[in-house]
């Protein structure tokens, strides 16, 4: 240990003194003299200084990179927990910061080799291993490139400004584009050649670079277009039924949109496909004030009639009703006062029919419910009549939006249209089951 210590004494007092070339001299001569003062025969010092140099180099740079990451990481990471903000939490995290420490031994080992090998400065092997070290330093750089980017993502994606913003996709990109430029210059490295000869040399192949990296450049595109016109972004319900894609969407990148189903089940798709190809959005449903509720029930035309006085006495006794029925029933006998219709015979004249009443019956249900929102188109109406009945077609918007209220809202709607249909004399139609016919059977028997 005294031997190294001299050394190292030796060899700080001579890079204060400024002279490079008198600390790779000295070194070697104080190695030599240790080695010589361990008792090992001076040709065979000769041989293996160079050796010794080269592994007090390494243990120095390894020495460095423990210092590096024991003391200073955790002095910084001390420093950045004591700070207010959360993005230098993310930023300076322990990952980001270990690949800065990466970087210590390499690049000690790149700066002091020559020391070791003084008379073969210029040799070829010695040209090799230092750029066989300055690619592992550029790799651990690049590396140390994409972990501060995907931390500086997670900062903004947590930003609510930016959550509808392709911003994994051009992280990707980004990505891409510094271990394309990465590797460009690891090979010019390599065949000791400028970056710019290999640039212009894959100039000439861009159609197969085009070829190669099309979904790449198509989906970035894509992101682009989708985030521009709102059309997309994490957490919209998209349905999407000719790639099998209904429920919510978890990621967008590069060259997927990620949507997880409600079975569960995910389905990728390709950005270009959401640009070129038609999808639902129900991220508009989900921002205005109700879900629609669209659907209809066959009434049995045979069993459409005009009210009775025993009848409309009948509705009278609806609370949702009286007002209507007496209102509507004022203005028909006023009617057929001023036209002096014949009332014995009912195709004279305006009357009210069950089916008419049983309509604004439903109207005044559907405003009457605290989950319907009354702000949004609320109205019962008829359609096309059809070799099955007559649709009779609520169309509301539930005040609830969530899935599963949604489907309670309107199954306990239609079970109280069901069940009141009877009260006005009307019929659903459906048709004949296996018991129908079976009762139709005994009649004729009997």
């Amino acid at each position: 240990m005294e031997e190294v210590k001299e050394i190292v004494d030796t060899v700080t007092v001579e890079l204060a003194n400024g002279g490079t070339q008198e600390v790779t001299d000295v070194v070697i001569q104080e190695v030599n003299h240790a080695l010589l003062s361990a008792g090992m025969d001076e040709a065979l010092a000769d041989k293996v200084d160079n050796f010794v140099i080269l592994l007090l180099i390494i243990g120095v740079a390894l020495l460095a990179n423990l210092i590096c990451r024991k003391i200073i990481l955790r002095t910084v990471a001390k420093l950045v927990k004591q700070t207010k903000a959360t993005w230098d939490d993310i930023v300076f995290n322990h990952k980001v910061m270990v690949h800065v420490s990466r970087m210590v031994a390499p690049i000690l080992i790149y700066l002091a080799i020559p020391i070791a090998f003084p008379e073969h400065a210029d040799s070829n092997l010695l040209d090799f291993l230092r750029r066989l070290c300055l690619i592992y330093i550029l790799a651990v750089f690049l590396r140390f490139i994409s972990v501060f980017l995907s931390a500086v993502y997670h900062v903004y994606s947590e930003k609510e400004q930016y959550k509808d913003k392709p911003l994994k996709g051009l992280l990707q990109t980004a990505q891409v584009v510094l271990f394309f430029v990465g590797a460009i210059i690891i090979v010019s490295i390599l065949i000791k050649q400028s970056p710019m000869v290999l640039l212009t040399g894959l100039g000439a192949s861009a159609a197969i670079l085009m070829l190669v990296f099309k979904d790449s450049i198509m989906g970035f595109v894509s992101g682009i277009q989708l985030s521009a016109n709102n059309m997309l972004k994490v957490g919209d319900w998209i349905a999407m039924p000719k790639y099998g894609a209904d429920g919510t969407v978890i990621e967008v990148t590069l060259n997927t949109v990620k949507v997880r189903n409600w079975d569960n089940t995910i389905t990728t798709i390709p950005p270009y496909l959401l640009v070129s190809d038609s999808f639902q959005n129900w991220q508009g449903m989900r921002e205005s004030g109700g879900r629609r509720v669209k659907r209809s029930i066959n009434i049995d035309m045979t069993s459409v009639r005009f009210c009775t006085p025993e009848m409309l006495a009948k509705y009278r006794k609806i609370q949702l009703l009286k007002e209507y029925v007496e209102a509507t029933e004022k203005v028909v006998k006023e009617y057929n006062k001023e036209h002096h219709i014949d009332n014995s015979v009912l195709v004279n004249g305006r009357r009210q029919t069950n089916l008419g009443v049983f309509r604004a019956y439903l109207t005044n249900y559907l405003k009457s419910l605290p989950t319907v929102n009354q702000d949004l188109t609320c109205m019962v109406r008829q359609l096309q009549p059809t070799e099955t009945g007559i649709p009779m077609e609520l169309y509301f918007f539930s005040a609830s939006k969530d899935w599963i209220p949604y489907e309670g809202i309107q199954a306990d709607v239609f079970d109280h249209v069901l069940a009141i249909i009877p009260e006005f004399d009307l019929r659903v139609f459906q048709n004949p089951s296996g018991a129908d016919l079976r009762r139709i059977g005994v009649k004729i028997e009997n």
